[in-house]
């Protein structure tokens, strides 16, 4: 059981964002901006309100402009300064100063366990925690989703994955968790008996998906090294996971908020419009619009009867 606390964490970068392609050819899908806030900074954000004071991040040799971004500016804020524009000022440099920040490149894209894998010698032998940049969660008025698996890592010594429930037709898109039979649930966490990586419909042992978050224990980079090629030919965290639950335990934590895939094209949609929605200076002419193309999508669909 391990007692050490959870301070590092680990932000895998290097994808090529295909999917947001021809956007990503110049720009790391990471900088897409979420109204006007690049996705990766909402993943700092929620680590630094999770107690992580040093973040890694693994990129590869198109990221120049995530570090940039994180980096101090002092042109620009002198320029700012200048045109008595102090609260912008104060936003770009509060950006730089929010976490420790660390990088380290991929060199060739074998998948997330190697780029977890990258990680070793900066994490040492200390539990992590794990952010994956394609969700963004969010939980207004409660703990960030990391901060409930800090909870849940401290209150058991061990290994614990995010997860949530989604629909069994979307099972085969993540990891699917196996609750163990012979351990009751207490509360929202539950003990792991295993791990599919993106299993069909008929041989899904749950419909708890892994969704971007994790707190590992250090082990798991004995089952990375040693780790063979799995679905896609590629280093799957998910099946060293299932190893290292061979000799310690490992759990599942049901976490809270609502967690938005922005790796994908409508997932991002939907999360601009919601955080646009929440913002005091654009919710209402957001509400407005809504309300608007809903009533006109309403007419075209009574047109068409």
């Amino acid at each position: 059981m391990y007692r050490l606390p959870v301070k590092k964490a680990v932000i895998p970068a290097a994808g090529l964002g295909t999917r947001f392609l021809p956007a990503t050819k110049a720009m790391p899908k990471e900088m897409l901006p979420i109204v006007d806030v690049p996705t990766v900074q909402y993943i700092v954000e929620e680590a630094v309100a999770s107690g992580i004071e040093e973040i890694l991040v693994i990129t590869n040799a198109n990221k120049h402009c995530m570090e940039n971004h994180f980096d101090r500016n002092y042109e620009l804020e002198e320029r700012l300064k200048e045109s008595g524009k102090y609260d912008l000022e104060k936003m770009i440099r509060d950006i730089s100063d929010m976490v420790n920040i660390y990088y380290v490149r991929q060199k060739e894209p074998r998948g997330l366990g190697h780029a977890i894998l990258c990680a070793k010698s900066f994490i040492g032998n200390e539990p992590f925690a794990v952010l994956l940049g394609d969700d963004v969660v969010i939980n207004p008025g409660g703990k960030p989703a990391l901060a409930q698996l800090i909870q849940a890592y401290n209150e058991k010594g061990a290994s614990v994955v995010g997860v949530q429930t989604v629909a069994p037709e979307d099972v085969d898109k993540y990891g699917i968790v196996e609750p163990s039979l012979s351990s009751k649930s207490i509360g929202r966490r539950v003990k792991l008996a295993g791990m599919v990586e993106k299993p069909s419909i008929d041989q899904a042992p749950s419909n708890m998906a892994v969704l971007g978050r994790y707190v590992l224990t250090p082990d798991i980079f004995d089952f990375l090294e040693t780790q063979e090629a799995g679905k896609g030919g590629e280093i799957q965290l998910t099946d060293a996971i299932v190893r290292l639950m061979e000799v310690q335990a490992v759990y599942a934590y049901d976490f809270e908020g609502t967690r938005y895939d922005v790796g994908d094209k409508f997932g991002f949609i939907k999360a601009t419009i919601d955080f646009a929605m929440a913002r005091p200076e654009l919710s209402q002419s957001v509400r407005d619009y809504v309300k608007e193309l809903a009533s006109k999508i309403e007419r075209e669909e009574c047109r068409q009867e």
